[in-house]
């Protein structure tokens, strides 16, 4: 639960976050990579936002379509505002967060979503912030703390989801 978590986790991950908010674009530049990198890694996935089986979402082609573009920023958009408005309230609000993501799990069953996608998601969140942060920034320390961060997330997501299936 994300309310078991240490004053520095969270310290460590919203600083980091903030040196994220940084970078030129880091909406469309974090969002596409996250993007990309997911679907790469979970193809499977892509169906679950309506793409065709076998779907490339770094191919030209898909990228140009304007369907897949349209999906490809709602995506990012929303990914996007999930984690700062979850970084948000760690802390404080961890009850509610917790709370609000329990029924964020149980809607995402609606959408199709399996389980395995959260921590694929997870998996690729931390490539994404190696890639756009130094290595004095992004630390071993500080890669430990997104990972037991982002864990708790998607902890109560599936804790949500699976309350659905039950």
């Amino acid at each position: 639960m994300v309310h078991d978590m240490s004053y520095n986790t969270v310290s460590n991950v919203i600083a980091t976050w903030e040196k994220v908010r940084q970078v030129k674009d880091y909406e469309h530049v974090v969002g596409t990579q996250l993007f990309q990198k997911f679907f790469a890694s979970t193809p499977n996935a892509m169906t679950v936002f309506g793409f065709p089986k076998g779907s490339d979402p770094s191919s030209k082609d898909s990228l140009e379509n304007p369907r897949f573009v349209k999906k490809a920023k709602w995506f990012i958009r929303v990914f996007i505002q999930m984690i700062e408005r979850s970084l948000d309230m760690l802390g404080p609000d961890s009850e509610l967060l917790t709370e609000i993501l329990l029924e964020l799990g149980q809607r995402h069953v609606r959408y199709g979503v399996d389980t395995s996608y959260y921590p694929a998601m997870g998996k690729v969140l931390l490539v994404v912030l190696d890639d756009v942060l130094d290595e004095k920034t992004f630390t071993p320390q500080v890669r430990k703390d997104w990972e037991e961060v982002y864990t708790a997330l998607y902890t109560d997501m599936i804790e949500g989801h699976n309350m659905v299936n039950v």
